[in-house]
């Protein structure tokens, strides 16, 4: 069987609402993804806030990666199966790369930003 299946990835897109829920969102590189957040026109303070809206809007036909899905080689999720999405943003106006994993009910983000295929 392939995976990720609809369930699974339906499952962790469920699993990083709740982690976000419960205020446990951490950042891979934090430093990166400031600047990407800038990019969006957001202040860092709004990044929870449209995460919970982005999470709603995505769907497993938006899943963008591996099948079965790729490891993280960062120290701190290491070897956490990263589940990146692609899709045009309602919340944003633009095609957004989201990935994220989800590792002892805490919702990692690896990267958020717009889709630079989209941009070039």
């Amino acid at each position: 069987m392939k995976r990720p299946s609809h369930k699974e990835i339906n499952r962790k897109i469920a699993q990083a609402k709740e982690a976000l829920f419960s205020n446990q969102i951490f950042f891979v590189n934090a430093i990166s993804l400031a600047a990407d957040v800038l990019e969006l026109d957001l202040t860092v303070k709004e990044v929870p806030e449209v995460l919970f809206r982005l999470l709603r809007e995505i769907t497993p036909k938006d899943y963008a990666g591996h099948y079965p899905p790729q490891r993280s080689y960062e120290d701190e999720i290491l070897q956490c199966e990263l589940f990146p999405f692609k899709w045009k943003s309602s919340r944003l106006g633009c095609v957004i790369y989201l990935k994220f994993t989800v590792k002892n009910n805490q919702l990692w983000i690896i990267s958020l930003h717009e889709d630079r295929k989209e941009r070039s």
